[in-house]
């Protein structure tokens, strides 16, 4: 795919919470193709002590009103400097980067997306495209608390949406691999982002009942397309780049421990 680079003008900057901002991008041309699952990388402006582009995953393509939307945690010197934005601000985006998700062949396929953190991000923008062709997904979201849940209103809009937290404050109590619809329901395809542990326990899951699995790695990723070489992944494959030959793999491809 072709890629771009571009000052997107910022419509919006909403905090979700303490931790959290949604960015909400646009420009005056029609965003281009932007597949579930890619990325882009931004360059951070005004901190003297980033200075590489931060790899931020797609959460939303909305073409009816041309946003691109970025959910950031905002940890770090780089990310907190994107949560101060304003609307009318500039942001200079390299994009879309990586290789997105798998689509079903079909759309009575029974398809989950387990997200935790700020790994639910792309998950969003796949359960809409997921949505779109007629296959409507369930979300299994992961937290530790309620108050760290994220955008669950959106989520609702596109499938059923299920959810754990480790207190038990919201949905049910535990991780997501011991949520109960793992045991209620066969799915034919599972595809999970977020805290390494989590994706791990869920290809674990995945092996063990034969579901097709993708895994969307958030490995440090410094150019965005494979010349650092900081983001390898060792694979069966032998050594890959995440942001060039990923960020999604499926997880036959990885030498995890499952």
């Amino acid at each position: 795919m072709k890629k771009y680079v571009s000052d997107l003008k910022v419509v919006s900057v909403e905090h979700i919470n303490d931790k959290y901002v949604l960015i909400k991008l646009t420009q005056d041309e029609r965003l281009p193709e932007v597949l579930p699952g890619q990325f882009v990388e931004v360059r951070v402006e005004g901190s003297p002590s980033t200075f590489l582009r931060r790899p931020i995953s797609v959460n939303f393509v909305d073409y009816g009103t041309n946003q691109l939307w970025l959910l950031v945690a905002a940890v770090g010197d780089g990310t907190r400097r994107l949560a101060c934005l304003k609307a009318g601000d500039r942001l200079n985006c390299v994009y879309p980067l990586g290789n997105g998700f798998s689509m079903p062949s079909h759309s009575d396929e029974k398809v989950l997306l387990v997200g935790g953190g700020v790994g639910v991000a792309p998950l969003l923008y796949f359960g809409k495209c997921l949505n779109d062709v007629g296959c409507r997904p369930v979300f299994l979201l992961g937290a530790r608390s309620a108050k760290d849940l994220l955008m669950l209103d959106e989520f609702e809009k596109y499938g059923q949406v299920c959810l754990t937290t480790e207190d038990g404050t919201a949905g049910e109590r535990g991780f997501v691999t011991n949520h109960s619809i793992l045991r209620d329901v066969r799915f034919d395809r599972i595809a999970t982002c977020g805290p390494k542990p989590m994706m791990v326990a869920v290809a674990k899951y995945a092996k063990a009942n034969r579901i097709e699995c993708e895994a969307s790695l958030e490995n440090m990723m410094a150019c965005g397309v494979g010349a650092c070489l900081c983001c390898v992944e060792k694979t069966t494959e032998g050594n890959l780049c995440v942001c060039k030959e990923g960020p999604v793999f499926n997880i036959s491809k990885l030498l995890w421990q499952i």
